[in-house]
């Protein structure tokens, strides 16, 4: 998942490097000394930051720094749409485009893996899902049960009952929409090459993986942090929206939670622990996509520190990362 330093015909690419990590590693403020000390442009490639009304429960970075350093594709779409790993790609090779044109290093910062993926191999073949699909599938979702969405995978013969677990929501619901949207399988269209890397780019990768007890420990630790700085009133702000249940930003760690919270369902410190666990859950398969999917070129096995700050410092200076102002 790296590119080549230059390209067939020997001309110059431009560098982007790619910090990837699960929540709570420290990936952010690794970007963020990277663009002050090189100067960067520091590019969101998380899937729930680019939603506005949600600062405080995805971290995004502080007003602060985003005045002090470029930051791009940050709360740039309303709660009430949805961002696709085609529409973040657009964005992020915009954002791209324009830190290049202002000879400032693009740092892509996030922990989506699939987002990740898309900008570094291409897209799949899989055609846009109409909404009308989806919002269908899901109130079938939670009135039927995933179950009955998994039987009826097999009853039409779809290759894909086989490959997930019947409790998977969300990938049952998606195998679904793509059936009924497309009239083939979702298998089908994975099988289909994508589109590949884009042209010009060459990308170096940095992956944190630190020790699961020491991270985990992070994470519920920023979450009563979030609980206490204004997480809940931002939930509450969020519902007072009325938007579909079935948005994105309406499944974002802590928003279930704390939803259930405000109104009456439980209490407080319940509300923080699910979400703490939540988190954890997500935390360790981020872990498991990067070990599993991601080649990098510095494999960083501990959370960010002035240490880890200084080697990665040192792989930009020996790559010679930073452009020409």
């Amino acid at each position: 998942m790296t590119g080549n330093e230059h390209s067939p015909n020997g001309a110059e690419q431009t560098p982007v490097l790619v910090i990837a990590g699960p929540t709570a590693s420290g990936k952010s403020g690794a970007a963020l000394a990277v663009a002050e000390e090189f100067g960067g442009t520091v590019i969101n490639s998380d899937s729930m930051q680019v939603y506005h009304e949600l600062r405080i429960l995805t971290a995004r970075p502080s007003e602060e720094d985003e005045d002090e350093i470029p930051h791009r594709v940050y709360g740039v779409l309303s709660a009430a749409e949805r961002c696709t790993a085609a529409r973040w790609r657009g964005m992020a090779l915009d954002a791209i485009a324009r830190s290049k044109s202002q000879g400032l290093l693009p740092i892509l910062c996030g922990g989506t893996g699939l987002y990740v993926k898309a900008l570094l191999e291409g897209l799949s073949a899989v055609p846009e899902i109409p909404d009308e699909i989806k919002t269908a599938l899901q109130i079938r979702l939670e009135r039927e049960g995933v179950e009955a969405l998994h039987t009826e995978l097999t009853a039409r013969g779809d290759p894909m009952a086989e490959r997930l677990a019947p409790g998977d929501r969300q990938r049952v619901s998606r195998a679904l929409a793509v059936l009924e949207a497309t009239g083939k399988s979702l298998a089908y269209w994975q099988s289909v090459p994508s589109d590949g890397a884009p042209d010009g780019l060459c990308f170096h990768t940095l992956a944190f993986d630190p020790p699961r007890e020491a991270l985990y420990q992070s994470c519920n630790a920023r979450f009563e942090a979030m609980a206490r700085n204004g997480a809940l009133e931002e939930v509450g702000a969020l519902m007072g929206l009325k938007l579909d249940p079935g948005l994105p930003a309406m499944k974002a760690l802590g928003v279930p939670e704390f939803m259930a919270h405000l109104k009456g369902e439980t209490a407080l410190e319940d509300a923080i622990a699910a979400a703490q666990q939540s988190t954890r859950r997500y935390a360790k398969r981020q872990i498991s996509w990067i070990r599993n999917q991601m080649i990098t070129n510095l494999h960083l096995k501990e959370q960010y520190s002035e240490r880890i700050r200084d080697e990665i410092f040192s792989y930009v200076v020996k790559k010679r990362l930073t452009l020409p102002n």
